[in-house]
């Protein structure tokens, strides 16, 4: 029979009532966020504001304070170059594009990592100076992942359906149906890696632009 004032009941409601915030505890809980994962910040902001939201339900919390010290600490961890809004969107790019993503499904993750318009431009602005064709490049590691195109097993037998499998599993990904053509067509491997490193690698009108 379930008893509301069991020991063991007491003690998991105790642990899940979180606890008081302070500026101390503000400071503590945003050096360790920000030594565990990269952030940008005002993805910090939201983490730490919903942590002043939580405990304010069941302690008394002066709650524009607490926002008030998360800006200043916001903006000295900004200063001092803890917090980098511009790399971190550059860093987020390229790894995206590495891993495989269009540019447009980068721009949409960064979108949800509450960067700026700005940053997010620059960063995809940066990317595809250092990449002659991003898209391409990321397409080629998607169908390399994904076994589409010259990487499938079966180059031999494969039928018009699963050729538009693969057409639509690059358009999902935000890839252009010209580039998905050209990697579901491809034949062989070596000639399609090989543009990567053409100085006029698939530079499609308006590919990498908002």
């Amino acid at each position: 029979m379930f008893d509301p004032n069991h020991k063991t009941y007491k003690n998991k409601r105790r642990k899940n009532i979180p606890r008081k915030v302070s500026a101390a505890t503000l400071e503590n809980s945003a050096s360790y966020y920000i030594g565990r994962y990269a952030t940008s910040s005002e993805n910090l902001r939201q983490v730490l504001k919903r942590k002043i939201f939580r405990a304010s339900k069941h302690h008394v919390t002066d709650i524009d304070a607490c926002i008030a010290h998360v800006e200043d600490l916001i903006q000295r961890y900004l200063k001092i170059g803890v917090l980098n809004d511009k790399a971190y969107a550059q860093a987020q790019a390229a790894s995206m594009n590495r891993r495989g993503k269009s540019l447009r499904a980068i721009r949409s993750k960064l979108r949800q990592k509450l960067l700026s318009n700005e940053n997010i431009e620059k960063a995809i602005g940066t990317l595809t100076q250092e990449i002659v064709s991003p898209d391409l490049y990321a397409a080629i590691a998607y169908a390399r992942k994904r076994r589409l195109g010259p990487y499938r097993k079966n180059t031999i037998n494969h039928s018009s359906l699963d050729f538009n499998k693969e057409l639509a599993s690059l358009a999902r990904s935000g890839f252009s149906y010209s580039l998905a053509l050209r990697i579901v067509e491809a034949k062989n491997i070596g000639e399609l890696e090989s543009e990567l490193n053409e100085p006029h690698s698939f530079h499609e009108a308006g590919e990498h632009k908002k």
